[in-house]
């Protein structure tokens, strides 16, 4: 059994550049605010998990000094994400780690219903499939894992769109790889969105998360 490695890919949450799509309802300063925190969500379930090593794989580069102002454990290797479209960043990514030996679980910071134990299913499913997918809600998916690499599941497909998912497994089926999909989850990417965030994000007295818009449907 190989072992499996959490690739986390991220951007910077700084104001204007991280959650775009939320400025409207909570602000540039709000939007990054939010990447922020599920960021810290993300490295936090990731660590804790303890399937493997932690990378977190960045725009902007890695040696840019916002990373040193974030709370990053030690024990979490920066990479860099690289030129080119969101499929050939993972794509390169993917296809590093799993020359490497590994297996990689690849997952974004948009989903904090993503928890440790998911993630510890998602490293079992890639004991005996050769892929393994949670998909989003909206149609993309919140984690793919690898045991093998072909090109053809990250080209050619239209990110941050409803068919994410679908396409990416049917890329897969068509290799013949054999796949495990796990239950899907919401993630956040549009303010309609944000009532899918934790509670305790939102009761927290201290949080920079209260926002007019909670209506008590959090999950």
């Amino acid at each position: 059994m190989k072992p499996v490695r959490i690739v986390i890919f991220a951007k910077a949450p700084l104001a204007g550049f991280a959650k775009t799509r939320l400025i409207p309802a909570l602000g540039q300063q709000g939007a990054a605010e939010l990447a922020q925190r599920l960021l810290a969500q993300t490295l936090h379930e990731a660590l804790t998990s303890q399937v493997g090593p932690v990378e977190l794989c960045v725009t902007p580069s890695a040696v840019q000094a916002v990373w040193e102002t974030l709370a990053i454990s030690g024990t979490v290797h920066r990479t860099d994400q690289g030129d080119g479209d969101l499929g050939e960043r993972m794509a390169r990514a993917a296809k590093r780690v799993v020359d490497a030996g590994e297996s990689i679980l690849l997952i974004g910071t948009d989903c904090p219903q993503l928890d440790a134990a998911q993630l510890q299913q998602a490293a079992r499913a890639l004991q005996c499939a050769d892929a393994t997918l949670v998909p989003a809600f909206d149609g993309g998916y919140v984690m793919l894992g690898l045991n093998r690499f072909d090109a053809r599941v990250f080209s050619s497909i239209a990110w941050s769109t409803s068919s994410v998912a679908t396409d990416t497994m049917s890329r897969m089926k068509q290799l013949e790889w054999r796949v495990e999909i796990l239950p899907t989850l919401h993630d956040i990417d549009e303010p309609s969105d944000l009532k899918w965030l934790p509670k305790t994000w939102l009761a927290s007295a201290n949080s920079a998360l209260q926002w007019p818009w909670h209506d008590g449907s959090a999950s």
